[in-house]
């Protein structure tokens, strides 16, 4: 009966060599072949088209800006008298006042249309300490055909 039981044990084992995989490639030869293969598409196996070049496309972009002198309140009330011809103690109190309203207007976040100046909406806000920063967009027309952006009556050289 021992005999049997060796027999048996010495055929269980052979088989399980003979399952054992015949090929004796390593890792590193087996990943050289996977990238050596062409490669196939995820959806049906199919070799994939070849990528067609894409030229670059000029796209029009908002243009940096070259930033003038400031303008202060003090300015704009000498060229709306310069431009108007009133008086600077009758001009102040109305150029003061319309700031005011436009102030007011932009702290409670509403978009202003005021031609010429143009359209001005708030985007974005930001609480500071000392203030509140607002970004926002202004979008002006185009002047007229024919005609340049009307001068603001003061020198260049004044600047």
């Amino acid at each position: 009966m021992s005999t049997k039981t060796s027999k048996s044990t010495k055929s269980s084992s052979t088989a399980k060599t003979a399952k054992a995989p015949a090929s004796t490639t390593s890792k590193s030869e087996k990943a050289s072949e996977a990238a050596s293969k062409a490669p196939t598409s995820a959806i049906d196996g199919s070799a994939p088209a070849t990528a067609k070049k894409v030229e670059p496309t000029v796209v029009d972009a908002p243009q940096a800006v070259i930033v003038g002198p400031m303008m202060r309140k003090k300015e704009l009330v000498d060229i709306v008298v310069m431009r108007s011809g009133m008086k600077k103690k009758d001009v102040k109190p109305v150029v003061e006042m319309a700031l005011t309203v436009l102030g007011d207007a932009l702290r409670d976040n509403r978009e202003l249309n005021l031609p010429p100046l143009g359209r001005l909406k708030v985007r974005r806000e930001k609480q500071l300490a000392n203030g509140r920063m607002v970004i926002a967009k202004i979008r002006q027309p185009l002047p007229p055909e024919g005609g340049e952006a009307v001068e603001l009556g003061v020198p260049a050289e004044d600047y």
